[in-house]
């Protein structure tokens, strides 16, 4: 009965939800496409045996990358349905996997009973697999009322989440006890998706380990640095929205901390906020370009704040740099995954607030391969320091490639976990 008030709720706040769509579709038009199929009333044409992944947005589908394409040199005859939210998730999905034709890609309906169990009855995944957080609870009784099993993998769960699982504790322990398996990244996220119900919960690691920086992006990237002849390179990936007025701020105030020839670099993580971002600049009275005016030339020496309007191309903007900071962590936003900046060998710098990935943060700070500060202020303040310091920045590149390469494995991990549980129900 609860899961049929919650369906209820659904269809009550639909108009609600597609006028936020119209209005979000203001800046990112992505939002005013496909919007039957968020509704069910649209379908992805796919060819069975299907598996169904459900990746929410840019952060998930990066994270399915080394999971789909372990899945498909597995199961070879298999198409793989994957569904996003947001238009982000949905382009980056498409980037990724552009050169697969087994590749589908689809937005998930809202969840409600009706809308899941349509999708369903259309597209008759063999398993869904839901990445990291995204347990939806009418489309898990969806998938068991048509004998579908289901698995959560990568899956994290801060304390945070927990207390707000907490109160939904009914709906959600139905759900997470619905789950054929949960492959969870450590033994602290299995130990709390055990109190919100979990049952099978296996231990797999984080998959984002086993994500590789793709050549081309490295080639681009190194290509891109060459256009900063002689320039120090400061990259803040991801910012949220409130950040890079705090960045801005710091970096007017720095100014005599840094070495003249220090470029600062800032990617928006949504692309709708792009020319607000700009603006912003030039209210500090800073030299911006952006990069997607850049082209091929030398970037201008007077230019100290290159904007990263671009998508797609954040390993290239990792490969450029010298040191990076991870977005969402000033704010109490939950903070952003530091792992590709490790990956390309780049130290990482966190603010205060990585509840979304607190284990990966504190692993890497431990581990050398990153740095926590406690504001905008002191991020300058630590970037000057660095600089200064040769030898530290060198060892923390060295600490950072050391710590993604400990950590690799998950990704097999999890595909053997999935054979293990749920293939003899395919």
């Amino acid at each position: 009965m609860k899961l049929w008030l919650y369906s209820l709720i659904w269809w009550a706040i639909l108009p609600l939800v597609l006028f936020r769509l119209w209005w979000l579709g203001r800046k990112e038009p992505g939002y005013r496409r496909h919007i039957l199929e968020r509704l069910a009333l649209q379908f992805p044409s796919v060819t069975e045996p299907v598996i169904w992944i459900h990746a929410v947005s840019v952060g998930e589908t990066r994270a399915a990358e080394p999971l789909i394409t372990e899945l498909l040199k597995v199961y070879t005859r298999h198409t793989i349905l994957l569904t996003h939210m947001t238009p982000t998730g949905r382009e980056t999905g498409r980037q990724l996997f552009a050169d697969e034709p087994n590749v589908v890609q689809a937005y998930l309906p809202y969840d409600t009973i009706t809308m899941t169990r349509r999708f369903i009855a259309h597209t008759k995944p063999a398993l869904c697999i839901l990445m990291e957080t995204e347990v939806w609870p009418s489309l898990v009784a969806s998938c068991v009322h048509f004998h579908v099993p289901v698995a959560l993998v990568n899956a994290r769960l801060s304390e945070r989440s927990l207390r707000r699982a907490k109160k939904f504790e009914n709906l959600i322990q139905a759900a997470m006890r619905s789950l054929s398996l949960v492959a969870a990244q450590s033994q602290h996220d299995a130990n709390r998706l055990k109190k919100i119900g979990a049952r099978k919960v296996e231990i797999s690691g984080n998959i984002k380990f086993d994500i590789e920086p793709p050549l081309y992006m490295l080639e681009a990237g190194a290509a891109l640095r060459e256009q900063f002849p002689d320039r120090t390179v400061f990259l803040c990936a991801s910012t949220r929205e409130g950040e890079e007025r705090l960045i801005l701020d710091a970096f007017v105030a720095s100014k005599s901390l840094l070495p003249e020839n220090f470029l600062l670099v800032i990617v928006p993580r949504h692309p709708q906020r792009f020319d607000h971002v700009a603006a912003m600049t030039e209210e500090h009275n800073l030299n911006m370009m952006r990069r997607s005016q850049l082209g091929i030339e030398i970037l201008p020496s007077e230019v100290s704040v290159l904007l990263g309007d671009t998508m797609g191309e954040m390993f290239a903007y990792y490969a450029a740099c010298d040191v990076a900071f991870i977005g969402g962590s000033l704010l109490p936003l939950g903070g952003q995954n530091l792992i590709e900046a490790n990956a390309c060998g780049k130290p990482a710098l966190v603010g205060p607030h990585t509840f979304n990935f607190a284990q990966v943060s504190e692993a890497a700070i431990h581990a050398g391969a990153a740095v926590r500060v406690k504001d905008a202020e002191a991020l300058f303040s630590k970037i000057s320091e660095m600089l200064q310091s040769p030898d530290m920045l060198s060892h923390m590149a060295e600490q950072a490639i050391a710590f993604v390469e400990h950590d690799r494995g998950a990704t097999k991990r999890t595909v053997a976990a999935l054979a293990n549980t749920v293939y003899s129900k395919w």
